[in-house]
């Protein structure tokens, strides 16, 4: 609740600067017209429909890029001739704008689903690539030493002492991977899409209306909050090892 009273209180002013005559209120409808516009989106179905097309493209996204980071990021940090082989290409396709896969996905994969799911796996899979493949890395050696001085095989070196180690670090490059998503898909409905919030921008700009503007941008921190709230509550289990003081506070 206490992380509620920086954006209530600012919308609060927001509402009082225009309703006094501070700012305008054409390209910036305060909040009970912002209010009115999502209840009249929400009662026509339209909001729905738009919500619904911009989660699914985002989990599915976010399912499939973060699976093939995770994948190749424990690859190329466990193997030293795979690393030496893939991470620098890798690396080097992390440095291309995300606007210039757009293109290309559309010549590839077309204007439909798969272009769009596509772009925003990439954007995901960078990240959690480069978490968990950086946490391998970083293992301490003596750590793994000390496992084999007691007798562990390689497996049960990599189930008691590396992914435990690592297991932090790929929850927090999935966090990051999750955001990230949520910014892909803008990019992807913007791609020939006829539903989603990031269409519901491109016709709000479209149609010079800030209000469709700024209900698609809050429902997206709104949604985009509650995944990160569910993937941290999904995490916990796991990291219940953990005694460190971000789990006392």
């Amino acid at each position: 609740m206490v992380g509620l009273v920086i954006p209530v209180g600012l919308a609060i002013l927001w509402e009082i600067a225009v309703r006094y005559g501070v700012v305008g209120g054409r390209l910036m409808p305060p909040p009970s017209r912002l209010a009115q516009t999502a209840w009249a989106l929400a009662r026509s179905g339209e909001l729905l429909v738009h919500i619904e097309a911009t989660m699914t493209r985002v989990l599915l996204g976010f399912a499939l890029g973060a699976t093939a980071g995770t994948l190749l990021g424990m690859l190329n940090g466990a193997s030293p001739l795979a690393n030496r082989l893939l991470d620098p290409s890798i690396q080097a396709l992390r440095s291309v704008p995300s606007i210039a896969w757009v293109p290309l996905f559309i010549l590839w994969l077309g204007i439909f689903e798969t272009s769009k799911l596509a772009l925003i796996a990439l954007g995901v899979f960078f990240p959690v690539y480069l978490g968990i493949f950086t946490a391998i890395q970083s293992v301490d050696r003596k750590l793994i030493e000390v496992g084999r001085v007691f007798g562990l095989s390689s497996t049960g070196i990599a189930l008691r002492i590396t992914w435990p180690a690592v297991m932090p670090v790929w929850i927090a490059s999935l966090r990051t991977g999750l955001g990230l998503g949520f910014m892909f898909v803008v990019a992807a409905e913007l791609m020939g899409a006829s539903e989603g919030l990031g269409y519901l921008l491109l016709d709000g700009q479209q149609m010079g209306r800030a209000d469709s503007i700024l209900v698609a941008m809050i429902i997206f921190a709104l949604l985009g909050k509650a995944s990160d709230s569910v993937l941290v509550a999904l995490s916990r289990p796991v990291l219940r090892w953990q005694d460190t003081n971000r789990m006392r506070l």
